[in-house]
C-alpha cells in the first residue's frame, strides 16, 4: 500500500486532531516526522513539518474531509 502526504502541520496538537477525525471516518492514516518535530518544534520546518499520510486510494476522500 502506497502512502501519500495530504497535509503538513507545524504543531502536533492540530495534527492529532485531524488524524483522529480521519480515523473516525475509517481512513487509515499515520503521522510522519511527528517525533522529530515535537522534540525540536522551532526546527520542524527542516523536516518538512508533521506530515499526515494516507493510502493513495483514500487521499481524495481525506482531503475532502
Amino acid at each position: 500500500m502506497k502512502f501519500v502526504a495530504v497535509r503538513e502541520f507545524d504543531d502536533y496538537i492540530t495534527a492529532h486532531i485531524i488524524k483522529g477525525r480521519l480515523l473516525e471516518e475509517d481512513i487509515v492514516c499515520h503521522l510522519e516526522n511527528e517525533h522529530s518535530s515535537s522534540l525540536r518544534p522551532f526546527r520542524s520546518h527542516l523536516f518538512g513539518g508533521i506530515k499526515l499520510m494516507v493510502p493513495e486510494v483514500q487521499a481524495e476522500r481525506a482531503i475532502e474531509l
